[in-house]
């Protein structure tokens, strides 16, 4: 039986760049899959109050889900073999808070 996820996509635009130039600005759009229900993860660590502001906890919500599930996925690749052992205390301190 396969395991349903959530369908999501993306898309990511470059608004300015650090000069301050805007002409040729990129943008880029995915679509990827995911267990958890994003925007109510996004919610609850902005509810944390664990940032400065609502936009770095967006930030942080959306690079960590996109990240473990490419983790959770690809968990026996050789590159998340040191992320398997502490990653887990990670998830339980953030989930305590």
């Amino acid at each position: 039986m396969e395991k349903r996820s959530n369908k999501y996509y993306l898309t990511l635009s470059l608004k300015e760049y650090a000069n301050g130039e805007t002409e040729s600005a990129k943008e880029l759009g995915i679509e990827f899959d995911n267990h958890d229900e994003i925007f109510g993860i996004i919610e609850k660590i902005k509810a944390k109050n664990i940032f400065a502001n609502e936009s770095e906890a967006v930030q942080f919500a959306l690079g960590l889900k996109l990240f473990t599930e490419i983790k959770l996925k690809n968990r026996k690749n050789p590159l998340f073999e040191e992320l398997n052992e502490v990653f887990p205390v990670f998830m339980k301190k953030l989930k305590s808070l």
